[in-house]
């Protein structure tokens, strides 16, 4: 093995540590038990924005210059921090850190020790990553080296156990489309979002072993994103089986948590349950800890230092200790409308990255808002807002019964910002 294929083979095995998140795991069983005989379909459609789109975003990231930043102020500076205020948010302490609490209590405490008070467990959980985040110790990711690896065994055991020995079947069909449905559920991993600050770091990472051709950097991204994807793909569809095969067990509105708990008492016994509650609970901490310090970068960067470091990881780790308590299922409907919001404008500004050199640069601007305005009402309609006034509207729109109203606005939009801004005697020169 040459040192290129070793390198990219490293890299492509710490991005899918970095997107591997004990959340991740709760998505797919819940999706599969829904989706029953339409698994498949459900879970193609769950691969492309799960594993298919973090992909496509490390790659636009890359290309684009290694940053958010290079990527977002295309459109506007302004539009640029706006947006990436809105995702660090997303990933930090609105909803990826909470989420983090949430699930090492429902998923290794509480089955242990059920008479442990969630705002205690809240405190502990978050008070440990708060030490680690302010006194950054290589034990961390030493432990985080050895836990991917113990996670991974944990599911593939439970996920060949349920192969050779079917808890159930799938008796039920899906009453919504189920390609729209794994493909807007997929939004929940967060993961696409996350590959827009991850592409930073791969870029860096490459760049640091030596490689200073862009075709290298290419490459090898490209390469190490395949190599995570189908890491990924590969534990998403036996999880999404998992929950497939327990489609005539369960009631559909069974607990995320509880129903991976359960499929692994059922197929492991009690010794399973509990190892994987406690493998599942200190992968959430190594990714709490990481997305703090993410967090308390960035903003401190983006104060220019006038707020320190520490006074932002001291708030990040409050905030996310108080939603932690909301509950996880809770986390995951609030999550919802922000989601469905900011996933086809990230959408939107991945593709048209990787496509940088055909698109010009004016058309940035009407994609964006095109794509914006649908999701807007998709984002209303999803947190219960009445939006009837503008369903005829919308469903009109090519693809809208399949929830992807928005592709056709956001192609209209950025041919006619590319005509108007033509006109403006703007420069129309597409990006290099």
């Amino acid at each position: 093995m040459n040192k290129k294929t070793k390198d990219t083979l490293i890299l492509g095995t710490a991005l899918f540590a970095m997107f591997f998140g004990a959340g991740n795991l709760i998505f797919p069983p819940s999706l599969g038990l829904l989706s029953g005989k339409n698994w498949i379909v459900c879970g193609i459609g769950f691969f492309l924005t799960a594993a298919g789109m973090p992909l496509l975003g490390i790659i636009a990231v890359s290309k684009a210059g290694g940053t958010i930043s290079h990527i977002s102020n295309k459109i506007n500076p302004i539009f640029g921090k706006i947006f990436a205020i809105i995702i660090i948010l997303s990933i930090g302490p609105l909803l990826a850190i909470p989420r983090t609490g949430a699930t090492t209590y429902e998923m290794g405490i509480k089955p242990i020790f059920p008479e442990i008070n969630p705002l205690i467990s809240s405190i502990i959980f978050f008070g440990i990553t708060l030490y680690f985040v302010i006194k950054p110790s290589e034990i961390v990711d030493k432990i985080a080296k050895i836990l991917t690896p113990l996670l991974l065994i944990m599911i593939f055991l439970i996920i060949i156990k349920g192969i050779i020995s079917p808890l159930g079947s799938a008796v039920t069909k899906m009453d919504v489309n189920p390609f729209s449905k794994g493909f807007t559920e997929g939004y929940q991993t967060m993961d696409a979002l996350a590959s827009l600050l991850f592409g930073g770091v791969v870029l860096n990472s490459i760049i640091s072993k030596g490689y200073e051709s862009e075709k290298d950097h290419i490459n090898m991204t490209i390469k190490a994103g395949i190599i995570a994807s189908l890491g990924l793909g590969l534990v998403y569809g036996g999880l999404i089986y998992l929950g497939a095969s327990t489609n005539s067990i369960f009631p559909p509105n069974k607990e995320k948590a509880d129903l991976l708990i359960t499929i692994t008492n059922s197929l492991l016994g009690d010794f399973g349950k509990i190892a994987l509650g406690i493998v599942v609970s200190l992968a959430c901490l190594t990714t709490s800890i990481g997305l703090t310090a993410t967090v308390g970068n960035y903003f401190s960067d983006l104060s220019n230092n006038r707020v320190s470091y520490k006074i932002i990881v001291i708030i990040t780790v409050i905030i996310s200790t108080i939603f932690a308590n909301i509950g996880l299922e809770k986390i995951v409907l609030l999550s919802v409308p922000l989601l469905v919001m900011v996933y086809p404008i990230a959408i939107v500004l991945i593709l048209m990255n990787i496509f940088n050199k055909y698109i010009p640069k004016n058309a940035y601007t009407g994609a964006v808002i095109g794509a914006f305005i649908i999701s807007l009402y998709d984002g209303a309609s999803a947190a219960k807002i009445n939006t009837s006034f503008f369903s005829t509207i919308i469903n009109v729109l090519p693809l809208s019964k399949y929830g992807f109203a928005w592709i056709t606005p956001a192609i209209i939009g950025g041919f006619i910002s590319t005509f108007l801004l033509k006109h403006s005697n703007l420069s129309n020169e597409p990006h290099i």
